[in-house]
């Protein structure tokens, strides 16, 4: 009985806030409709520059129906061409936030170090991402370990910046406690400041995310081989304009994805993002 309330009560849940979505997704689905329209209407001619929805779907129906096709070499779906992407991604994010979170707490535990270091991070994470590619060539002269490079180093600053800032932010009601109750480095890290730093990391942690999936689409249309974004360029010299437009809808798509994934970590991780 008891089970069958609770069952009962989780499905209402769902029931309740899938109704509160609704609305929402109606007012998006109407928005999208006019944009659709709009553009319809606009490229309805045939000296238009650009496409018309329904012509960029007729024109890259046979990439939409089959993305894992695989012709060997650069001729592949679009499912494999993304993949390639976020295995880029994946390696460079995952390098950026070890090393961004570890000198992040570093900087942010020690003013003396933070106050010499930090004009020099405020003058490199300036830099543009691509303005990073031909030095990365230079240095490792493979095109794969480039790109990784440009992720890390378009990742790693707003991490390293938001965890220092939430290790500043340490409230010193909680190092007074640490130093009543004698904690060790060890047990004031786990208990006092790692917790209460979470929060920044993840912010440093989303933002990064976000940059290194610009970073990485940019990079590839310049160093080629399989990726998102050496398909942009690709179908760009050969004037597949319609090829361009859906890539760009996918990228769109897996950035948000991306969005929304670090957010439901952090939502389950934070505290702060429970409320």
């Amino acid at each position: 009985m008891a089970v069958s309330l609770q069952r009962r009560s989780k499905s209402s849940r769902w029931v309740r806030e899938i109704q509160k979505q609704l609305p929402k997704m109606a007012t998006s689905a109407i928005a999208l409709g006019i944009f659709l329209l709009i553009w319809q209407v606009l490229c309805i001619s045939p000296n238009a520059p650009l496409p018309s929805p329904t012509k960029v779907v007729s024109e890259t129906w046979e990439l939409i129906v089959n993305p894992f096709f695989d012709n060997g070499g650069t001729d592949v779906g679009l499912f494999w061409q993304i993949l390639a992407s976020l295995k880029r991604v994946a390696v460079g994010f995952t390098l950026a936030a070890i090393i961004g979170i570890g000198a992040g707490i570093i900087l942010g535990s020690n003013a003396l170090i933070y106050t010499a270091i930090d004009p020099i991070f405020q003058i490199l994470r300036t830099v543009p991402p691509l303005a990073w590619l031909p030095i990365s060539l230079a240095a490792f002269r493979n095109n794969e370990p480039s790109a990784i490079f440009v992720i890390f180093i378009t990742a790693i600053w707003p991490i390293i910046i938001n965890t220092a800032v939430g290790v500043q932010q340490v409230p010193q009601d909680y190092k007074n406690v640490s130093r009543v109750l004698k904690l060790s480095k060890i047990e004031y890290f786990f208990n006092i400041l790692f917790p209460a730093t979470v929060p920044y990391v993840f912010t440093g942690l989303r933002i990064g995310i976000g940059l290194s999936w610009l970073a990485i689409v940019a990079a590839e249309m310049l160093i080629g081989g399989v990726g998102i974004g050496f398909f942009i360029w690709d179908a760009w010299n050969s004037s597949r304009i319609s090829e361009i437009i859906l890539a760009l809808i996918y990228v769109g798509i897996v950035g948000f994805l991306l969005d929304r994934l670090m957010a439901s970590i952090a939502r389950l991780v934070v505290p702060e993002e429970r409320k």
